[in-house]
């Protein structure tokens, strides 16, 4: 199978404007006629949506910690297989991750030593001029492994800034593909787990074309994507994130509970599992004739009081946990128990289901790696099987119910240290703070 090239786009730090600049290079080449596929780099949930927005084609994550390399190559070979153009979008700064091996770091670098990919690096200039290219260089010589091909300037005040910062790339070799002015406009609203969701952004279409318009008129598409080289594979392997936890999935799916892997969700379909869709904020039950339910992350905490009052979905919900299989991750999990306060201070009874109490009032933020040793037997596998996933929120536990068997799983960090235990079990009804990525090994 022919695999199509690939790009990275990538930054020395987090806030350089990756993400904006990543969909209007999407949207514009795929308004060309071109077959583009977007890729996000580490465990982030919230960007794949707006790479499909804009490319018309599902996006995938790519993940050196929480992946082997059978999974990586299998998802690499299904965004690139077809393609005319992989454009791939780091996360944080390009070289940023964990203390791990060479390769299995997490940063956004390995996956483009991985893969062969060059590197495309956003560099927000606003404070500086010929300075960027002290940092550009560093860049391109921290690490063998990767070739960083050109630069796209951000946020340039005006024509000598542009001219001072382009004599600092000239002196050391470094072509500049391209310039956009400093635009408050063309930024994509945010809350506090990172953009709004695709699907809740006003007129995001329209974002996206005036996002395009702005790359088009100021970056090098040519010469851009001759810089592109064709992905390289170790493994084609049909490798399956995490088997599906039963033929007929029930998925909480709206503004609420939106938060699930796009490579997950492509596993249950691969694997002939069927997924049934359905809404909470609707007041939708779980379908009865559905095996199994899962109620991915979201945001509940901003419509708590919305949720406590869906009776049919809470009443379903109760109902089908006792004769059937019903897992939560994150948002799912606080919904699963006895209440949740929301950013007012106002406490909503949820469904009851885990003896959990958590509070979006009392914000601390949690963030991470975890690597997970289920306890018991459940629909996300047997009893020791071994799960990566990662962990980003800022509710906080205030009560909660851990003695006999309640506890779902035994955590460390990325580094092997030991969390303790995390997340409930009670029945056939489990959950936790962390989303699985995969099974480890």
């Amino acid at each position: 199978m022919s695999l199509g090239p690939g790009l990275l786009v990538a930054a020395p730090r987090s806030g350089s404007g990756k993400t904006t600049i990543v969909l209007g290079l999407q949207r514009a080449l795929a308004r060309r006629g071109l077959n583009v596929r977007g890729v996000k780099c580490g465990p982030d949930y919230i960007d794949p949506a707006f790479h499909a927005a804009a490319t018309g084609a599902p996006s995938f994550n790519l993940d050196s910690f929480a992946m082997n390399r059978p999974l990586l190559g299998a998802i690499a070979s299904q965004a690139a297989g077809k393609a005319d153009l992989v454009i791939a979008e780091g996360s944080m700064g390009l070289f940023d991750g964990i203390r791990q091996e060479t390769g299995r770091t997490g940063a956004s670098a390995d996956i483009a030593a991985l893969f062969g990919w060059p590197v495309i690096l956003v560099l927000d200039v606003s404070g500086h001029a010929q300075s960027a290219a002290a940092v550009a260089l560093g860049c391109s010589r921290f690490d063998q492994r990767i070739h960083v091909a050109g630069v796209v300037l951000n946020k340039v005040a005006s024509d000598r800034h542009r001219r001072l910062v382009e004599d600092g790339m000239a002196r050391i070799g470094l072509p500049v593909l391209g310039a956009l002015m400093r635009n408050p406009d063309l930024a994509l609203p945010e809350r506090h787990l990172g953009l709004v969701q695709a699907g809740e952004t006003e007129q995001l279409d329209a974002r996206l074309e005036r996002l395009a318009d702005a790359v088009e008129g100021a970056v090098d598409l040519d010469r851009l994507m001759a810089l592109a080289r064709p992905t390289q594979l170790e493994s084609r392997d049909d490798a399956l994130p995490l088997p599906p936890p039963g033929q007929r999935i029930a998925l909480a799916s709206d503004r609420a509970f939106s938060f699930i892997y796009p490579h997950v969700l492509a596993g249950w379909h691969k694997a002939r599992a069927e997924i049934v869709a359905f809404s909470p904020l609707a007041d939708e039950p779980p379908p009865p004739d559905c095996d199994v339910c899962w109620l991915p992350g979201g945001y509940p905490e901003l419509h708590a009081g919305h949720i406590a009052n869906a009776a049919r979905f809470l009443g379903g919900l109760r109902s089908f946990a006792k004769s059937r299989p019903v897992h939560g991750e994150c948002g799912g999990y606080m919904v699963l128990g006895q209440s949740l306060e929301d950013g007012d201070g106002h406490v909503h009874a949820m469904a009851g289901l885990l003896p959990v109490e958590t509070s979006y009032a009392k914000r601390r933020m949690h963030l991470g790696y975890r690597v997970a040793d289920l306890i018991h037997d459940g629909v996300v596998g047997p009893a020791g099987t071994r799960l990566v996933g990662h962990e980003f929120h800022y509710a906080s536990v205030t009560q909660s119910e851990m003695s006999g068997d309640a506890a779902f799983a035994r955590i460390e960090d990325a580094e092997g240290n030991d969390l303790g235990t995390a997340g409930h079990r009670r029945g056939l009804v489990t959950g936790s703070f962390f989303h699985v990525i995969a099974r480890s090994g």
